[in-house]
């Protein structure tokens, strides 16, 4: 496996979604960037994510034999026991890195955040195992990304505030409509457009963020707008219309945590939640996002 093959694979153009994910779970359960613990978390959990990403082409390899016989495995370039082994040991890593993060600095929290990883690492094996004819698969996806949230937090606090838990499922709303596109984007048409409501939720809850702290509204105006353009495409559906929209939204969900972060008062940590968005854009130009 070469480097190209890894970042294919790995679909590492959407990383910064992950770290901006991090950076509010840490924030919200009251961290800071100066906390030692946000590089052995932003590592761990980026861990978690490529290593997802791998099993997903392994578990789907029988698939996109058929639909996508481009794809790393099915072309021959990797095989799918070498992709496995390698998605499989970055869960365990990523799991030994949260345990760090519980019990090698004060206050310990202990087994919360391995408790949290160990729970990740099921819902990414599950979701990969089972989700093309799952009708469920959009939410098991959405409890990944709330996972990333909790890990996150747990690992510098043994109770999470309810404005964690708030904005989690925030954001598993979004990612039940992102996650709906996605599933049907080998198809390029999408057969029902009621799982996209959810997608409604992040900018009501952007609203009341908003009224409370009027810096929220920029990041809502941007995530808002962007995520018209997105719909745009999925209505239209001319060829390539869905796989675009489906990176769109994927990009977007950097926008909504800046939009949480900007709303709880980190206005610093939701300026790099706007970069992270911009960073996500500009990977995906070069490595596919899907």
């Amino acid at each position: 496996m070469n480097l190209s093959i890894a970042l294919r694979l790995g679909r590492v153009s959407n990383l910064p979604t992950i770290w901006t994910n991090v950076f509010t779970g840490l924030a919200l359960a009251g961290g800071s960037v100066a906390d030692p613990r946000l590089a052995i978390l932003l590592a761990a959990l980026s861990l978690f994510y490529i290593g997802g990403m791998f099993l997903n082409d392994a578990f789907d390899s029988g698939f996109d034999a058929k639909a996508r016989p481009e794809r790393p495995i099915p072309s021959g370039q990797v095989s799918a026991a070498q992709v496995y082994g390698i998605g499989f040991g970055m869960l365990a890593v990523g799991l030994a890195l949260l345990a760090w993060t519980g019990y090698g600095y004060e206050p310990y929290t202990g087994w919360r955040p391995v408790a949290s990883g160990l729970a990740l690492a099921a819902a990414i094996v599950f979701y990969n195992w089972h989700h093309k004819e799952n009708p469920l698969s959009p939410l098991v996806m959405g409890l990944c990304r709330m996972l990333v949230y909790l890990s996150a937090a747990f690992a510098v606090t043994a109770v999470l505030p309810k404005e964690l838990y708030v904005a989690a499922a925030v954001l598993l709303c979004y990612l039940i409509g992102l996650t709906y596109a996605a599933k049907k984007e080998h198809l390029g048409t999408l057969d029902n457009f009621w799982p996209l409501a959810f997608l409604a939720v992040p900018v009501i809850y952007g609203v009341v963020l908003s009224l409370q702290q009027p810096l929220a509204a920029l990041p809502l105006v941007v995530f808002a707008g962007w995520m018209l353009f997105a719909l745009k495409l999925l209505r239209r559906r001319s060829k390539g219309d869905v796989p675009r929209a489906v990176v769109s939204l994927i990009a977007g969900i950097a926008l909504l945590d800046a939009i949480i972060l900007a709303g709880s008062g980190h206005d610093v940590l939701a300026l790099g939640a706007f970069v992270a968005f911009g960073l996500t854009l500009a990977f995906q130009r070069w490595i596919p996002g899907t």
